[in-house]
């Protein structure tokens, strides 16, 4: 299991940044109990392992106005692994695509989009999304709220897991 491998002070320090990455290396060295010049160094190689892979500002997309969120369910005609990569690259380069995940089942992809109105986002669905070479099917389904939105893991399921294994 992978949270084995790092110890507990490491997983302190991950379950602190997760929950405020912007707090400074001497409030997060007081938070796990260690000094700043290690706890730097354990940071640092987090980064460095990709354990941790960057820092972001949680926004508002309504605040800002992307009113409509989406998602969409894509079928492809080929599940051929080109033809996998191929989707991927191109859900990359579409701005109002945030999410792309493959899945198995009856659909292959999961798109998380936002657009800044209903319009817009028809727009982009049948001259991009639908167009796109290999897409077989879409089905959409627009989100009327959201009741929860937690980033990351929960590190108190893996604390008992490992205090269980133990």
């Amino acid at each position: 299991m992978p949270g084995a491998k790092l110890d507990p002070i490491d997983r302190m320090i991950l379950a602190e940044l997760q929950a405020d990455g912007r707090m400074t290396n001497v409030e997060l060295a007081k938070r796990v109990g260690i000094s700043a010049p290690p706890c730097l160094r354990r940071v640092r190689t987090l980064e460095e392992s990709g354990l941790i892979r960057g820092y972001h500002a949680d926004v508002d997309p309504r605040s800002l106005g992307f009113e409509v969120q989406v998602f969409a369910m894509v079928g492809l005609h080929s599940q051929a692994e080109v033809d996998l990569s191929a989707f991927e690259a191109r859900c990359r380069d579409w701005p109002l695509v945030r999410e792309c995940h493959m899945l198995n089942g009856e659909i292959d992809f999961i798109l998380k989009c936002v657009a800044p109105d209903l319009s817009t986002f028809q727009s982009f669905l049948t001259e991009q999304l639908t167009a796109a070479e290999n897409v077989a099917s879409v089905k959409t389904s627009l989100v009327i709220r959201c009741a929860k939105d937690e980033p990351g893991v929960p590190f108190d399921v893996l604390e008992k897991r490992l205090t269980a294994e133990a």
